[in-house]
């Protein structure tokens, strides 16, 4: 299988534990024998789209031409990333609006040309935050969660999408940061 290993967080120090899970989920898609991509958003340098016209028409910057490439190879997509303040970090969101443009992700409009490169692709979110990962999903509904699987990852036809929450990071023991690293990289041996 083809994976495109999409790490989220904004800091490209790669220090944070997202950078361990993504590395982590790298190597078990490499011990699976599955081809693998990585895409580290932080470390891109691309213009933030700010009109309706530059999302439908505007030229894609060359800084996501590789990483759109990358999307489009994929037959199975990997996002990962921390909650802030209840939702993707804007660096990502940013780079979600920049690459999902129509014409690529989506038809482009009525009677005109369009191509749906995601579609029939699958996708695993792995998603980090501070709060107990069932606060954010039974208090607080997963909103930003169930957008991006069914408005953004959805609508374009990306399916299934599964999720994997690591609640109250701050806190999490040595062996229990181990054991998230060992999960997640079962889960690349197996393209889930």
């Amino acid at each position: 299988m083809r994976v495109a290993l999409i790490q989220g967080h904004p800091d490209k120090s790669g220090e944070r534990f997202c950078a361990a899970l993504a590395s982590a989920y790298g190597a078990g898609a490499a011990a699976g024998g599955h081809q693998l991509r990585t895409i580290r958003v932080g470390a891109l340098d691309f213009p933030w789209l700010r009109t309706k016209q530059e999302f439908e028409r505007a030229a894609l910057p060359a800084a996501l031409e590789e990483a759109q490439a990358t999307l489009a190879w994929a037959d199975h997509l990997v996002i990962v990333y921390p909650l802030w303040l209840g939702d993707l970090p804007a660096v990502l969101k940013a780079f979600l609006e920049q690459t999902l443009r129509p014409g690529f992700a989506f038809p482009l409009g009525a009677g005109e040309a369009s191509r749906r490169a995601l579609r029939g692709k699958s996708a695993r979110v792995i998603v980090t935050m501070g709060m107990p990962a069932f606060v954010y999903r039974w208090y607080f509904g997963a909103h930003s969660l169930r957008s991006l699987r069914r408005s953004v990852l959805g609508f374009i036809g990306v399916r299934p999408v599964r999720v994997t929450l690591i609640g109250s990071i701050e806190t999490l023991s040595t062996e229990r940061r181990a054991r998230w690293l060992a999960k997640v990289e079962a889960l690349g041996r197996a393209a889930r």
